[in-house]
């Protein structure tokens, strides 16, 4: 399987990153992509930016691991997972997953858990910067209950070939 994680404070290619996945692949039946991009607001309130902090090795280590708990899960033939650091603004890409099997449900499955994995788990800490210059306020972002209800679904260990629960 072709894995690819990167962390990074650069914008990528969403396009070029599919091509690198999927070239000169004739397995491939099936490519899911998801793409996290900076709202312009955070729970109804206007936003100016959002800064994303990590902890280098230790958020590459972890992403890699779950990685490969979705090869485990489903039968992938590759993942690229991109996500960024450092202050975005609205509009920006902020992440990237993209899963290739030789079936959709299999993709579209382990694309949904390794997103559930990303929001909910993965060891990033997300600023929301509100207002301008003299006025601007910065606060963290706490973890929202819907999402780890949402990450929930993948709790139970499955078989090879899983589906979506």
């Amino acid at each position: 399987m072709t894995t690819t994680v990167r962390l990074q404070r650069e914008a990528f290619d969403i396009a070029g990153e599919v091509a690198a996945l999927t070239r000169g692949r004739t397995d491939i039946g099936a490519v899911v992509t998801f793409t996290g991009l900076c709202r312009a607001d955070e729970n109804g309130a206007p936003i100016a930016a959002l800064t994303l902090e990590h902890y280098p090795g230790m958020a590459e280590a972890e992403i890699n691991r779950h990685v490969e708990e979705a090869r485990a899960r489903w039968p992938l033939l590759g993942v690229t997972v991109i996500h960024r650091y450092g202050r975005l603004t609205p509009g920006e890409v902020i992440v990237l997953v993209v899963t290739a099997s030789s079936h959709r449900e299999a993709a579209f499955a382990a694309a949904n858990f390794l997103m559930d994995y990303l929001k909910t788990r993965a060891p990033f800490w997300k600023q929301v910067e509100q207002g301008a210059g003299a006025t601007s306020v910065a606060t963290w972002v706490e973890a929202r209950a819907a999402d780890d209800a949402a990450a929930e679904r993948w709790s139970a260990p499955k078989a090879q070939g899983e589906t979506a629960p």
